[in-house]
């Protein structure tokens, strides 16, 4: 039982197909005053039922498991539990599969290979409510979105970034305003935003772009 001088502790659930791997994990954050595990499952199915029997405060999961993979886990779980704060722990942290978390619910993304204090300080953060991503792995979120964009439209973002009108983008490119308008709303999808001021914002955020 906690003293009330004690920390609350961060309950989590461990999601991973390798148990060696579980057992590493439980036994590195068990030993930190400020954490514990509740429940771990090696695959999305179990980790579905453990969430809804445990409730913890963040789920540490794998992308690549046997049955439901990583990021179907994560839609379940935000589906049906909208506050359920997921950190992914992986070996594969590709641009896209990055950009697949996020976009699934996922808070924050930790690569194996990278020290285990990232590990800890990134279960902290998301348990705080904030979104952990290293800078090499927003700079391969970057890089994705880069390689999305095509040369024209990154063209039409930095303009639209130095505060020119559709109109003043199109004279400058020598094109009509509609097809600066079919470009805008491109790089807002691709972006996965709603407006010209949400692109700017998540394209200098991304290292895609900079303010002069």
């Amino acid at each position: 039982m906690q003293s009330p001088t004690q920390p609350k502790k961060i309950r989590l659930l461990l999601v991973d197909d390798h148990i060696v791997l579980r057992m590493g994990v439980t036994t590195a954050t068990n030993g930190e005053p400020d954490m514990e595990v509740v429940a771990d499952a090696e695959n999305g199915t179990e980790a579905i039922k453990a969430y809804r029997a445990h409730r913890p405060d963040v789920v540490v999961l794998d992308l690549r498991m046997h049955g439901i993979n990583g990021i179907e886990t994560i839609k379940v779980l935000r589906d049906e539990f909208r506050e359920a704060r997921v950190l992914v722990f992986s070996n594969y942290a590709g641009g896209d599969e990055v950009y697949q978390a996020l976009r699934a619910g996922a808070c924050g993304f930790v690569v194996k290979d990278m020290a285990l204090d990232r590990l800890l300080e990134a279960i902290r953060k998301v348990h705080q409510g904030e979104q952990y991503l290293p800078p090499e792995i927003a700079t391969r979120m970057s890089e994705r979105v880069v390689s999305q964009l095509s040369p024209r439209e990154l063209e039409v973002l930095r303009l639209v970034a130095k505060g020119l009108s559709n109109k003043e983008i199109g004279a400058s490119l020598h094109v009509v305003e509609g097809t600066i308008k079919i470009h805008l709303t491109n790089i807002l999808a691709k972006l996965g935003v709603s407006d010209r001021t949400q692109a700017i914002l998540a394209a200098v955020k991304r290292g895609i772009i900079q303010i002069e």
